[in-house]
């Protein structure tokens, strides 16, 4: 594997792509999240900061468990698909939670999924999203481990579902080209107790057959195409008959696992 060529994000939110993508991870993964929530038991008229939102589906369950009295911040480099039809106690800011200090402080959760995996200086993105929080604040981090599943297809039988691990591992490399670690999530409890937070639990999903799982399939290898066929991963056809099959329903498709791992903030630091 070769280092990394540059370390812009490689699934751009401002793609025409990003809009299916943001759909199809809600539609496999906000369930997750939202169980995630309710184990923690969060305060009614709470201060939220979710980082990084992508599109609106969280900021949107995080308020709804706000209420009426509570505020979320709903922060991301690209916020154009974070507006819209929000609660009044959604603020929306562009924010890069990397280099910029954050957003306020003595929130009561931070949020962040599918986010730091992606960021090149992730270390102190972490450590600004834990100075935020209240002393007894929660925080969540919820990533992909790429590197612990890498397979499109969990069980390979037919051509295709070999040409959909092949262009799989092409996207596992251009992810690795622009600097995202791909054994991130494993790390998330690790990280969470050497930061000083307390009650640090974790666990891992991901689907092996589900709709949205297959959406965001096409979503991403769209988004990439290009990529994947200028490094020599794919040819046209073969994009074009994975995309096929994709959306026919036939081939079973898994993503990476997702790690959520919580902790909380000690109440004296």
């Amino acid at each position: 594997m070769t280092g990394p060529d540059t370390t812009d994000y490689l699934l751009d939110n401002s793609a025409p792509e990003a809009e299916g993508r943001f759909a199809a991870l809600s539609a496999v993964f906000d369930p997750v999240t939202e169980r995630h929530l309710d184990a923690l038991g969060l305060p009614p008229a709470g201060r939220f900061w979710e980082v990084g939102a992508g599109g609106s589906t969280v900021p949107i369950m995080l308020a709804d468990r706000a209420g009426a009295t509570g505020h979320v911040v709903a922060t991301d480099i690209d916020v154009d698909r974070v507006r819209g039809d929000l609660p009044a106690t959604v603020e929306v800011r562009r924010h890069d939670v990397a280099s910029e200090e954050p957003p306020g402080g003595d929130f009561d959760l931070v949020h962040a999924r599918l986010v730091l995996v992606h960021v090149p200086d992730r270390d102190e993105a972490l450590r600004r999203m834990i100075a935020a929080l209240r002393p007894g604040g929660r925080l969540l981090v919820e990533d992909f481990d790429v590197a612990l599943q890498p397979r499109a297809c969990l069980d390979p039988q037919r051509p295709s579902e070999h040409r959909a691990n092949r262009i799989r591992a092409g996207f596992v490399e251009l992810l690795a080209r622009r600097g995202a670690d791909l054994e991130y999530g494993r790390k998330l409890p690790r990280l969470l107790r050497g930061a000083g937070l307390c009650e640090v639990t974790a666990d891992a999903v991901f689907p092996v057959a589900h709709p949205g799982a297959a959406a965001l399939e096409i979503a991403n290898v769209m988004q990439v195409r290009e990529g994947l066929i200028a490094h020599g991963y794919a040819s046209v056809e073969e994009i074009d008959a994975h995309l096929g099959e994709m959306g026919s329903g036939r081939i079973d498709i898994v993503t990476p696992p997702l790690v959520s791992a919580s902790g909380r903030l000690p109440e004296t630091v």
